[in-house]
């Protein structure tokens, strides 16, 4: 079975994550996913595959005879898809010698442009799968799936040597919890790739630091006809505090390795207002000085109005995977040679986000990231084609045949 015909399989079965529910997994429809993956992956001679009761699927395939002092290596994907846009009844669509055009999808009859999105020209001649606009596709991350499980699958039936391989697909790495409850020791490798990127050839191993913050403000509400000198409006100082903060340091204004402040949320009265943020930056150092900087608006906002008008609560996030995998590096190294392998070049752009890949790292489980062909994440415009689905493939396929000759 080829990678592309399991995505569509896996593209029908709604796993979308809930980043309200509290619970782990966040929707218990994931489970449909991880019981369908389980039965797929003993079927093809993966013996010990389960589910835990946290819908995390796990699965080895032992080292070929010769191989057995080889590295375990690990390959990872999620299944939930992102509550950013529907997940339900998706409906794949393939588009046959693509044209490289514009392409109406007819659930809806919203066009992706070529002039929006120029990747599409590079698409003419292969197999375009879309959905039908009514949904995401769920490429992010069911093609990574796929591509695991094609290339696992070829393993078996045509006997590569290899090492120890470990397969995990995690729930909800949408709402940032894909790698919370991640079992390392039952995982069993030595380091892993997430499967889980944009278009194939692309390794990500550098992403930003993050951190949240919650600036809390609080007002005194008197009579508006006696408020002069007295008032005290809880929305204006939270405007104020935001306006202290650099127009040019925002996500709309930033790009590359350049950090951010982003104002996620903003509500509030007289009496009291709350903004909520994100900060980002791929060097630690800076992502510490936009938090010292929240504090020191807050502390001149504080020397106007008064002390405890304004709070700030931060919370650190996640941290630039680069650190952990620079004592690695011949994982980016060995991706490098597996993406020439398959005719391709390696592209090597830092994330600008999180990934699993992220966290497994600073738990000591080394993991950059893999692209799998997709375009256009989480919305319902999202694609991928045949053919970038099946050198996605051959790359896996090329990285578990590297770490199987002596080095």
């Amino acid at each position: 079975m080829r990678a592309y015909e399991r995505l569509l399989q896996y593209a029908k079965v709604y796993t979308t994550s809930d980043p309200e529910s509290g619970t782990h997994p966040s929707t218990g429809r994931q489970f449909d996913l991880a019981r369908l993956l389980v039965e797929e992956m003993k079927g093809m001679g993966i013996e010990d595959a389960a589910v835990d009761e946290h819908c995390y699927v796990y699965g080895t395939i032992p080292a070929t005879p010769g191989c057995e002092g080889r590295p375990a290596l690990g390959l990872i994907a999620h299944m939930d898809t992102a509550p950013d846009a529907s997940g339900e009844n998706v409906r794949p669509i393939l588009h046959q010698n693509y044209d490289g055009k514009d392409v109406t999808l007819p659930g809806t009859g919203a066009v992706m442009k070529v002039e929006a999105f120029p990747f599409l020209a590079s698409m003419k001649g292969e197999t375009l799968i879309t959905t039908d606009g009514t949904t995401l596709l769920g490429a992010d991350d069911k093609a990574g799936i796929a591509e695991i499980l094609t290339a696992a699958e070829a393993v078996i039936t045509q006997g590569l040597p290899h090492g120890k391989l470990c397969i995990a697909f995690t729930p909800d790495e949408e709402i940032g919890e894909g790698a919370s409850l991640f079992d390392l020791e039952r995982f069993g490798a030595d380091f892993a790739y997430t499967v889980d990127g944009g278009d194939v050839g692309g390794i990500e191993y550098e992403n930003f630091n993050a951190a949240s913050a919650t600036v809390t403000v609080r007002g005194l509400s008197v009579h508006t006809g006696s408020a002069k000198d007295t008032m005290i409006n809880a929305s204006n100082v939270a405007m104020e505090f935001h306006l202290a903060l650099p127009m040019m340091a925002r996500p709309e204004t930033t790009e590359g390795r350049q950090g951010f402040y982003h104002l996620c949320q903003m509500y509030g009265d007289v009496n009291q207002a709350k903004l909520g943020y994100i900060l980002r930056d791929h060097d630690a150092a800076r992502l510490e000085y936009k938090k010292d900087e929240l504090l020191q608006i807050a502390a001149w906002l504080n020397g106007r109005y008064g002390p405890g008008t304004v709070t700030v609560e931060l919370k650190d996030g996640y941290r630039n995977m680069l650190e952990k995998i620079k004592p690695h590096f011949h994982l980016v190294e060995t991706a490098r040679t597996a993406i020439h392998m398959a005719g391709l070049e390696p592209e090597e752009i830092p994330v600008r986000g999180g990934t699993d890949g992220a966290v497994l790292s600073w738990k000591g489980l080394p993991c950059p990231n893999l692209g799998t062909g997709g375009f256009n994440f989480h919305g319902v415009l999202e694609c991928t084609t045949v053919e970038r689905m099946d050198k996605a493939t051959e790359v896996v396929l090329n990285i578990i045949g590297l770490y199987a000759q002596e080095r």
